[in-house]
């Protein structure tokens, strides 16, 4: 019986199980947030395996669990369950552990259309001018909308930025983030004038900070000073458009992606320089700095923060 095979009986074996979750993420080489999201993936494969006394999986095996998959989840959610098990088995298959009974496996066909809204400029306007800023609190969901709605970050870069990555860019305020797939803070969005204020304010009202600390952080009772985390900065968004009385499962953090690029490409912002903003192209490490520099005269937060 080889090692896959034992798999839903040795859920009592913590220490095989945890050593053969080992082998496997170290095959795959990816970031932290990846290897979560594959390890969170492949327990579902083996607990359907246990519920239905499968001890030696098949083609047909894999094909049955893809149809459970559709019947209860979203499809974004099965094609990233079924990848990892196509992963999974070619990895078995190299280590000589199992057949690849995964191979050309399809997961479920996604819709390529956007699935978030994007805001309006009136609807932007709306949930910033909601937004209560005589407290800190305020004053810091305030600048949060402000900075996601005219450079288009996503939750994950907001969570990274610190107080040390504001810095200039050409002639203008400038912060400088870790995109996604990025290692280290090579892009940066130029800040408006009026969005670097609101940054301004609420630095200044939550007092001295060391540069290398969170550009944003919690003012909950438990966990003050703490850098927010995706989720609560999703939370913060969502919770700012229910305040203004856009509440919809199309509208979430990433329609302000949405709307950014919306609001740029109304006005007359070119398709090329939106995807710069948005930084969407694939530009490889020697063409970062060109890259920047071309971004530096062009100003497409400015002209959403007016929109």
């Amino acid at each position: 019986m080889t090692l896959i095979e034992r798999q839903p009986q040795a859920i009592a074996k913590q220490a095989e199980l945890q050593a053969f979750y080992a082998r496997f993420i170290a095959y795959l080489d990816a970031k932290e947030s990846t290897v979560e999201t594959y390890s969170k993936a492949m327990r579902p494969f083996f607990s359907y395996m246990a519920d239905n006394g499968i001890t030696r999986p098949t083609r047909e095996t894999i094909l049955a669990y893809r149809d459970s998959l559709k019947a209860r989840l979203k499809p974004s959610t099965v094609q990233t369950y079924i990848i990892t098990l196509r992963l999974f088995f070619a990895w078995a298959a190299q280590e000589g552990l199992y057949p690849n009974i995964a191979e050309h496996i399809k997961g479920a066909k996604l819709d390529r259309q956007h699935k978030k809204d994007a805001l309006t400029s009136s609807q932007a306007k709306a949930i910033l001018t909601g937004i209560n800023r005589d407290t800190l609190q305020g004053k810091r969901d305030f600048a949060i909308m402000a900075l996601m709605t005219s450079c288009g970050l996503r939750c994950i870069e907001v969570a990274r930025a610190k107080i040390e990555d504001l810095r200039i860019a050409g002639d203008s305020a400038a912060l400088y983030i870790q995109g996604k797939g990025r290692d280290e803070k090579t892009e940066y969005v130029k800040l408006a004038e009026p969005v670097e204020a609101a940054i301004r304010d609420y630095l200044k009202a939550r007092g001295k900070a060391e540069g290398k600390e969170a550009l944003f952080t919690s003012t909950s009772n438990n966990n003050a000073g703490q850098a927010l985390s995706t989720r609560s900065i999703s939370g913060i968004v969502k919770e700012a458009m229910r305040a203004a009385g856009l509440d919809s499962e199309r509208l979430t953090a990433h329609s302000l992606r949405h709307t950014a690029a919306t609001l740029n490409l109304l006005p007359g912002g070119s398709l090329q320089e939106t995807q710069q903003q948005l930084r969407q192209t694939n530009i490889g490490p020697p063409r970062i700095n060109a890259n920047n520099l071309e971004r530096a005269p062009k100003n497409s937060e400015a002209r959403i923060a007016a929109a």
